[in-house]
């Protein structure tokens, strides 16, 4: 679907951003230089007086395909999402002591969670095809939580300690995230957050990881610099090209410049690029005796491709269950920060729906509608933290890009690729494949993909009017802010420095702050929120959104869509209501809009 910018007075598109039926009000009061939204291309009228219009889709959100294009278009939607999907524990679980079995146990767990949860959106949530999976939402608070003083110097089971942490704080903060949604206080939020607030809190969920991406990619250039040229190349100067009517660059830019890459790196590794005299690999840092080899360790361990053993430690056959890293452990100071967290997540998840609603050719949800998918949102981040992914599970914000990318919009495609990654769960061998991938190369992924993500969200502010001063000064100081004062709370070095590695230096600000009240628990909950960029960034821009004056037109206020518009307008599938013998058994739960 093209969504462009129309500043003609006459056009007889619908607005994104207005109900169809004051079109015709909002028409006759734009003055010159206002920007509208326009769903169809310019020139065109719809052919009825409903939402649909000409989108460019292959296949709507209703339509089968056929078995064949089903089951290749559903492991193209989530190839095309490969790195969103299992990327965050190759930084996670080294971070918090564990094995490369550890590693690719939680692999295997995070595709089972994404499969389960985005058949459970399909059915019970907003129904719009959208994948769900671990965000980096919660990625920046578990590294919070990961570094915390209590837990550097741990030894004895470190890895399942910490993850017991993170299932305790994730369960509480989904609870809450529930609540939110079912009890309709969702629906009072959705007035007051808009495109300018959603915009710069997107963004900021990217650019939280920049001391992160290229320090860590850095530490073999040779094989980051390829990879960041490779799916640049792909994605932007190589996506005209169709290879029998496929765009296979454009959409699978990530594994097929990691394939060549990762193959890249293992001629290196084979040719002795990464050899050094008398150091052996294989061998921990930490038990290496010469001062030679020990400057040489943290490249070997970064960049060589034969340096994980996940392959030959890992199960053929392993099914991931709930408490399989024993029972969690819940602590008030990182439960209040996942609940804030889970709030975050929510905002991200509402600029998701809109624009994957448009994208995919139907009206803006409704907002019990949207109060529904957000509270099914934190019933799956309970289930994440039950089973141990470490992170929540909420909508991933890569899903707008996808669909305008491979045009296929159908539910039953996304039910089955989430088929597949239940399927590819169960083989141990498939997440202990991801887990050997070198951690300069994922790093270099994520640089791309933490990217993509911040753009994703600035350009969110087309619903708005973007060239306004208002909405120009808002946006800029909410990102500047967002970055400035985590940056303020992160100085706070913590006294044992030197355990941590410098780019987790930030992540430690949570145990050694500057908020002090004489409460340890509040203190730590303080200064960790005020340390996570996107945080205080959706703080700035929420305060000054709703206190700064500015017409409806220039703040881009979200329109959601009435139950009755959707009701009585024949060109608009049953594309959000609950299935008959669901909705029955809720039909109690008005404020979920069955």
């Amino acid at each position: 679907m093209m969504v462009s910018m129309n500043r003609e007075s006459n056009s007889h598109g619908v607005s994104a951003v207005a109900p169809l039926p004051e079109q015709k009000k909002e028409e006759e009061g734009v003055a010159e230089g206002d920007i509208k939204v326009n769903l169809f291309p310019e020139g065109e009228e719809p052919v009825s007086r409903g939402w649909q219009g000409p989108s460019g889709l292959k296949y709507g959100i209703t339509e089968n395909p056929g078995l064949v294009p089903l089951i290749y278009y559903g492991l193209q939607h989530y190839l095309s999402l490969v790195g969103s999907l299992v990327l965050i524990p190759l930084i996670m679980v080294p971070t918090m002591g564990g094995t490369d079995n550890d590693t690719a146990n939680v692999i295997s767990t995070m595709l089972f969670l994404s499969g389960v949860t985005t058949i459970l959106h399909s059915y019970f949530g907003t129904r719009l095809p959208l994948v769900q999976g671990s965000s980096f939402v919660y990625l920046a608070p578990a590294m919070v939580i990961i570094n915390a003083e209590e837990f550097r110097n741990l030894t004895h089971h470190k890895f399942r300690h910490i993850m017991r942490e993170l299932q305790g704080a994730i369960i509480v903060g989904s609870i809450f995230q529930c609540i939110l949604g079912l009890s309709g206080l969702m629906s009072l939020l959705l007035r007051i957050i808009n495109p300018i607030v959603v915009a710069p809190t997107v963004a900021a969920v990217g650019l939280a990881f920049f001391s992160y991406g290229f320090p860590q990619a850095g530490t073999c250039m040779e094989i980051s610099i390829p990879q960041i040229a490779l799916v640049l190349i792909f994605t932007l100067h190589l996506r005209g090209i169709s290879i029998f009517g496929h765009h296979t660059f454009r959409i699978y830019a990530i594994p097929l410049s990691v394939t060549l890459t990762w193959i890249y790196a293992s001629f290196l590794t084979a040719g002795g690029a990464y050899n050094y005299k008398g150091c052996n690999p294989k061998i921990p840092s930490s038990n290496i005796l010469t001062d030679a080899c020990r400057k040489h360790a943290y490249t070997m361990k970064h960049c060589r491709t034969d340096i994980s053993n996940a392959l030959s430690t890992s199960a053929w056959l392993r099914i991931p269950y709930p408490l399989q890293w024993g029972f969690p452990i819940f602590h008030f100071r990182t439960c209040i920060i996942m609940a804030i967290v889970s709030l975050v997540a929510s905002v991200d998840s509402i600029g998701t729906y809109h624009s994957a609603s448009l994208r995919v050719n139907l009206r803006p949800p409704t907002p019990r509608v949207v109060s529904r998918g957000i509270a099914l949102e934190g019933f799956c981040s309970i289930l994440a933290g039950l089973w141990g992914s470490g992170t929540g599970s909420t909508t991933l914000t890569e899903n707008v890009h996808t669909i305008d990318t491979t045009k296929v919009a159908s539910r039953r495609v996304v039910e089955l690729g989430a088929a597949f990654m239940i399927l590819f769960s169960f083989m141990g061998k498939v997440g202990a494949l991801i887990a050997s991938i070198p951690q300069a190369l994922a790093a270099s992924v994520l640089c791309f993909i933490w990217a993509l993500i911040a753009a994703l969200g600035l350009s969110t502010l087309q619903y708005s009017q973007s060239a306004s001063f208002r909405n120009m000064t808002i946006v800029g100081v909410s990102l500047f802010l967002g970055l400035s004062i985590p940056a303020y709370f992160q100085q706070y070095k913590p006294q044992t420095s030197l355990i941590l590695p410098a780019y987790l230096v930030p992540y430690g600000a949570a145990s050694s702050g500057p908020f002090h009240s004489g409460i340890k628990q509040l203190d730590f909950a303080i200064n960790a929120l005020m340390s996570l960029n996107m945080v205080v960034t959706l703080l700035v821009a929420f305060v000054l959104d709703n206190t700064v004056p500015g017409s409806q037109q220039e703040r881009g206020v979200y329109i959601w869509s009435r139950a009755e518009d959707i009701a009585t307008d024949p060109s608009q599938p049953s594309a959000y209501s609950l299935p008959r013998k669901i909705a029955r058994c809720f039909f109690w739960a008005k404020c979920l809009g069955v």
